[in-house]
């Protein structure tokens, strides 16, 4: 008996030994597999295959070795797909080299066509798009031209359908080629929808009568419509009874607004971009001359941005998206530029007038049916209950359907006076400065009132990640201009783009002239 145990027990110590000496194995493998893959994918390496004459010099005198940065730009970056994507890094390693050992040992290099092999077509093969994304994602380098920025701004907008990749315009990046030329790419970026395509506009449009128009932008394929807003009063505000009612939206006056143009939507990437590609520049004109601008007939210029932040449109997509995180300076420079080109008074709206049109003719805090409570997920019974999501879904881009991110407008239904995206989607600036006392300084019956004293603007609408409670058509806000620069690395800071907010955004009106009101 003594001596069965003593059996079992030396076979379960055996176990254990043959159980450690595995993980230790798997280990050592592990170990040895990554160590292998490391000295693989070093340059010395890849220049054991490499028979082609010159590619080690070539490699050695292009941007990505010699650029004077110290920063080195290895082979397994521009020929593998990215580290992070584990699968196709390995898998396309694994084949790449197969194929070069076997044609080191089976193939004559003296056989080569090396001139075939240096051109685009044979490049684009072995440069995966996505690695040079990887490197370069913000494709607006110190230095560039403004030629360069709009054809930057081109490719990103309309990367699939030109079926190009970042090699077809740099190719000699990687290996320098002294006979290489830059390729040009012509352009500004278009929306894949359609409305932006054709021959550029000659001339704006013509408005006779006080009804909706199509608004075309002379030297532009872009084109953008206006809802006529009959004047009226109504009332401003929300009183202390309205469900998440907060203290500057009080008292309640009665405000009546003069006959006004507004936008259909926000102001789009699509006419944003043809604005910057108009007019970009040095942003030399300083932001108190271009408010000064608003009251004067007779400018004939504006200079525009300087070149944004990466990708100011987040990644989400462009063409007929809200243009986001532009300061007010920059929107009001658009409402001159867009003056100038159509010969229209186009400008920001004033808060009444934002308000006016949000409401479409309502009283109720939402243009839609519906409570504040029923849609909030603020409050107690939130922590028992879902918060209703079937009918303000249909009218608004908020925190339960937005992805968090903007969304075009198809994907909301317009209010009342045919306008979408008032609430939610991105928030929108008016022409008005903010001020939390700023309904008690003025009469109960008011026309056409506007704050032109403080240090923020008024923003209005909430944004795509905002709970229904902010959403309804009395609540404010303000900019917080220092907040949303935060990690701005310029000095001075720029007073073109915000580098901390993202669900900002505008939209415009315009003034009609008195002869077509009737």
């Amino acid at each position: 008996m003594d001596r069965i145990r003593r059996n079992e027990y030396k076979k379960k110590g055996n176990k254990k030994w043959i159980f450690i000496a595995g993980i230790i194995l798997g280990f050592a493998i592990f170990v040895s597999a990554y160590q292998v893959s490391v000295y693989y994918s070093s340059d010395e390496s890849c220049m054991i295959c490499h028979v082609h004459p010159h590619v080690t010099d070539s490699w050695k005198q292009s941007v990505h070795v010699n650029n004077g940065s110290g920063v080195t730009t290895h082979c397994v970056d521009c020929h593998l797909p990215p580290k992070h994507q584990t699968w196709n890094h390995y898998s396309a390693k694994v084949r790449l080299g197969v194929k070069d050992v076997w044609g080191y040992l089976t193939k004559d290099s003296a056989d080569f066509n090396w001139d075939m092999k240096s051109e685009l077509e044979h490049a684009v093969r072995y440069i995966p798009n996505e690695s040079c994304k990887e490197c370069h994602t913000n494709l607006f380098p110190a230095g560039i031209t403004d030629d360069g920025i709009t054809a930057h701004l081109y490719y990103e907008e309309n990367e699939k359908k030109l079926d190009l990749q970042c090699i077809s315009c740099h190719l000699d990046v990687g290996h320098h080629n002294p006979d290489y030329k830059h390729g040009k790419l012509v352009g500004i970026p278009k929306s894949e929808s359609g409305t932006a395509s054709g021959p550029a506009f000659e001339s704006a449009t013509v408005v006779t009568s006080f009804t909706n128009y199509t608004e075309q932008i002379p030297g532009t394929t872009v084109s953008f419509n206006m809802i006529a807003i009959r004047g009226g009063s109504f009332s401003m505000g929300s009183n202390k009874q309205e469900a998440f009612h907060k203290d500057d939206e009080w008292p309640v006056r009665n405000v009546t607004v003069s006959p006004f143009f507004m936008a259909e939507v926000e102001v789009t990437w699509d006419q944003y971009w043809a604005f910057y590609a108009n007019t970009t520049s040095e942003g030399r004109t300083p932001p108190e001359t271009i408010y000064a601008n608003n009251s004067r007939p007779d400018v004939d210029a504006v200079s525009g941005p300087t070149p944004p932040f990466g990708f100011p449109d987040q990644g989400w997509g462009s063409g007929l998206r809200p243009a986001i995180t532009m300061t007010h300076y920059a929107a009001e420079t658009f409402c001159q530029w867009l003056s100038l080109k159509t010969g229209k008074k186009y400008r920001l709206p004033t808060e009444a007038e934002w308000e006016y049109a949000a409401r479409g003719g309502t009283e109720t805090p939402y243009f839609f049916e519906g409570k504040p409570k029923d849609y909030s997920d603020k409050g107690f019974w939130r922590k028992f209950t879902d918060a209703k999501t079937d009918v303000i879904s249909d009218y608004i881009v908020y925190s339960k359907n937005s992805n968090n991110r903007s969304q075009e407008p198809d994907k909301v239904k317009s209010n009342p006076f045919g306008l979408k995206n008032m609430l939610g989607n991105v928030m929108e600036y008016c022409a008005d400065k903010y001020a939390a006392d700023a309904y008690g300084k003025t009469d109960v019956n008011v026309t056409d009132p506007i704050v032109t004293e403080g240090e923020e603007w008024v923003v209005r609408g909430g944004l795509y990640n905002s709970d229904a409670s902010d959403l309804r058509c009395a609540a404010r806000s303000q900019t917080y201009h220092d907040e949303w620069l935060k990690t701005d690395p310029q000095q001075p800071k720029s007073i073109w783009w915000y580098s901390d907010i993202r669900g900002i955004g505008f939209r415009i009106v315009c003034e009609p002239d008195s002869s077509i009101i009737n």
